[in-house]
């Protein structure tokens, strides 16, 4: 279906970052094929088109994406919240066995069916701020089967509901209590047997096919979805309450046989050299970055490696070191902001709130947030080349606001201006704002 929307105010999120007043967008099924200035729409498309959508002046921008969640999860950890406010550090919590190891047990309890229940109302509030990209890591598991379950949870979620899904196979989050003091060896189990088995897109069905029986929800989880890839790119922790440079050096190097993406989470309380690890594996991504150096920055600029910052992390754990944003200016880092959705370090939904918090804190520009939740987070997921602009040959993703300015992008706390979404080119979400 050729589609034309009209009476919108444009921000393309492109490389010359248009802003284009009174602008058209020429939609073909899923994809954009004409965009520009509404006086400009070319005759052959106002002559043959199935359907006009007015706007009513608003302003569109690309679909945000979120590209660093912790999205699926079981259980909470608000007194962990609140021993936090009373001044006990992260990493002392994580040292006591809590932490991401608390989740764990969480996790490791609930079955895909749960998971998702539990994970659909944090989607379903990122859709609502006009995301229609997000990435969903495992993590919470720390074994073969508790991984594979937050897996299919994230690719039932994408089922679901009208977001496209990306995920993220982050076993090396923290070294679980079977492998208590024996991180070396945990490092190995995963290179060794579980990349191996997440790259067969051949599993076994019996286990899904038993919770699709039991399962209450009007549309159970698809058994094609056994019989897919889970994984679209392995993470890692990187840091001194986490893994070694030289561990996560070789579970990339493992990942990378098998031709996945790499991307890791480093110097976010400490530097151990994860970002430099990062850069020599080519990673789509290095995120956190509190305490990455001068060289750190020029290695990731090297690498076209992009910078995902995490301003709601770095607000809730209340560290004072800032990432070092003159340092990724001054050698062209690109700069991405996301949610970082979780029930420890950041536990919220609002993509929103991050932009703003990457404004108020970061000192980021308008430019830089919007950026960071379009373009350069599409990068982010090695997706720049469909994703996070609008311009012919990108897939119809897009969201309105009503605003008056683009400078209320990242303004508003509390607040969510987005007032229709669209996805592949239909309206998935219509609301007030």
């Amino acid at each position: 279906m050729r589609s034309i929307w009209r009476h919108l105010h444009l921000l393309t999120c492109d490389g010359q970052r248009r802003v284009i007043p009174d602008a058209a967008i020429v939609t073909l099924g899923d994809t954009i094929v004409w965009v520009g200035a509404a006086k400009d729409v070319p005759a052959r498309f106002s002559e043959n088109t199935d359907r006009v959508i007015e706007l009513a002046g608003r302003w569109v921008t690309p679909g945000l994406i979120d590209c660093h969640t912790h999205l699926v999860f079981g259980g909470q950890r608000a007194a962990e919240f609140a021993r936090h406010t009373a001044g006990t550090s992260y990493a002392d919590i994580a040292r006591e066995g809590g932490g991401i190891l608390n989740t764990v047990r969480a996790t490791r309890g609930a079955t895909v069916e749960q998971l998702v229940r539990q994970s659909e109302p944090r989607l379903r509030a990122l859709l609502q701020e006009g995301v229609t990209t997000v990435e969903i890591k495992s993590g919470y598991g720390l074994d073969f089967d508790s991984e594979r379950r937050m897996l299919l949870a994230a690719r039932a979620l994408g089922e679901r509901l009208p977001v496209t899904v990306v995920t993220s196979l982050l076993a090396a989050h923290a070294t679980p209590p079977e492998f208590a003091g024996r991180p070396d060896d945990y490092i190995d189990t995963i290179c060794s047997e579980w990349i191996p088995r997440f790259a067969d897109p051949h599993p076994n069905p019996l286990p899904l096919a038993r919770e699709r029986e039991q399962s209450p929800h009007p549309n159970p989880l698809p058994l094609a979805r056994e019989r897919e890839l889970l994984v679209d790119a392995v993470d890692a922790y990187c840091d001194s309450i986490a893994f070694t440079a030289a561990q996560c050096d070789r579970l990339f190097t493992a990942a990378k046989s098998f031709g996945w993406h790499v991307r890791l989470h480093a110097e976010q309380i400490s530097n151990i050299g994860g970002s430099q690890v990062a850069a020599r594996h080519g990673a789509l991504a290095c995120d956190h970055l509190e305490y990455a150096t001068e060289a750190d920055a020029a290695a990731l600029a090297r690498a076209g490696t992009v910078a995902v910052l995490l301003p709601v992390a770095y607000y809730v754990l209340a560290d004072p070191q800032l990432p070092p944003l003159d340092a990724f200016r001054r050698h062209g880092v690109p700069m991405a902001i996301a949610s970082d959705a979780n029930p420890g370090s950041a536990p919220g939904a609002s993509l929103l709130t991050a932009m703003n918090m990457a404004r108020r804190l970061f000192g980021m520009t308008s430019a830089e947030v919007l950026d960071g939740v379009t373009r350069n987070a599409a990068r982010a997921l090695g997706l720049g080349g469909r994703h996070g602009q609008i311009a012919p040959g990108f897939r119809a993703d897009f969201a309105a606001w009503s605003i008056a300015t683009p400078d209320e992008l990242g303004y508003w706390i509390g607040y969510n201006p987005c007032s229709l979404v669209v996805r592949d080119g239909e309206v998935v979400l219509e609301r007030d704002a």
